[in-house]
């Protein structure tokens, strides 16, 4: 079966979803998201999920597919976007992924699995409660002997992975540097051709994600959390600590104004873009198109549209 498909990535901002549905238009394709937060209901203007208007009628995956009271992992994600490539490629179709979640992007294409255990687990519980007891150093001094490469990753404050790799290695017998080098060893699953979009400048990048956020709260993000706490969210729930909710439920508990809680979205916004593009600088397979102060999608799509074909997924 054909293992193609189509990335379109970038930092927040800059045109993914917009760029997403016209590649997916031009080769016959349908929309996988890639963003950790558009899964959940209820959660649509802070996390700038696709609109139905934005859809243009092109099927899109991975949209409001989760309860926001859940907390979805990585091999989870994977499992479930994997499931609706397939899919979109049994019908013949091309799967066009969106998204700035790079962890999740790079998860996707390689198919690689993921160590075994879960946070709700027995022998999750088991390390958390000696964690308790006893602190992290006797079982750091436990991963230095059962995985010395792990422990010298990791600082001995890094509680939650010093738990993850003893929990796999309980769990399997296998050590996690043991088995992230057997799976980094099989061939990716799916063969992409990027197209990564940002602004020549980063200060226009910038401009344009303050636009965004003054878009976000004139739509009603104030009024989105409201709706998630009334609907019985607790206000602990991951969902509600992305950019843009956590700000908002200080606001809500009279600990900010609104005008300070713009200005700190506005602020984790630049933020997270750079890291996004720190992230996706290391893939020397992107083709990227330079939006200059204001973005021409109609050449940006035609520069994207010529690359691709020239790719072999025309």
């Amino acid at each position: 079966m054909d293992n193609r498909v189509i990335c379109v990535v970038g930092p927040t901002a800059a045109g993914k979803t917009k760029m997403g549905v016209a590649l997916a238009k031009h080769f016959g394709g349908e929309v996988v998201s890639v963003d950790s937060m558009q899964i959940y209901r209820g959660m649509t203007i802070g996390t700038a999920a696709p609109t139905d208007e934005e859809m243009e009628g092109i099927p899109h995956y991975m949209v409001a597919v989760a309860d926001p009271g859940e907390n979805w992992s990585v091999a989870r994600f994977t499992e479930q976007a994997d499931g609706c490539i397939q899919d979109i490629l049994r019908r013949g179709k091309r799967p066009v992924l969106v998204g700035g979640t790079g962890l999740y992007l790079d998860s996707i294409l390689s198919g690689r699995t993921f160590a075994a255990g879960h946070s709700g687990g027995e022998v999750r519980k088991a390390l958390q409660a000696e964690l308790a007891a006893e602190g992290i150093e006797p079982l750091y001094r436990q991963l230095q002997q059962i995985d010395p490469a792990a422990a010298a990753r990791l600082h001995r404050s890094d509680e939650k992975r010093i738990l993850r790799a003893l929990e796999v290695w309980r769990e399997t017998g296998e050590t996690i540097t043991a088995h992230d080098q057997r799976t980094r060893a099989i061939p990716s699953k799916y063969e992409a051709g990027y197209i990564g979009l940002t602004f020549r400048e980063r200060a226009d990048l910038y401009a344009r994600i303050d636009r965004r956020v003054d878009s976000m709260v004139s739509q009603g993000l104030l009024q989105e959390v409201e709706a998630l706490l009334k609907s019985g969210l607790p206000e602990s729930a991951t969902a509600l600590q992305a950019i843009g909710y956590k700000q908002f439920l200080s606001v809500r508990r009279g600990e900010t104004s609104a005008e300070e809680a713009v200005a700190e979205v506005k602020l984790r916004s630049r933020q997270y873009a750079k890291r996004q593009l720190t992230w996706l600088r290391r893939n020397d397979k992107i083709h990227w198109i330079l939006w200059e102060k204001d973005p021409d999608f109609r050449q940006g799509l035609q520069n994207a549209t010529e690359y691709l074909t020239a790719q072999g997924l025309g």
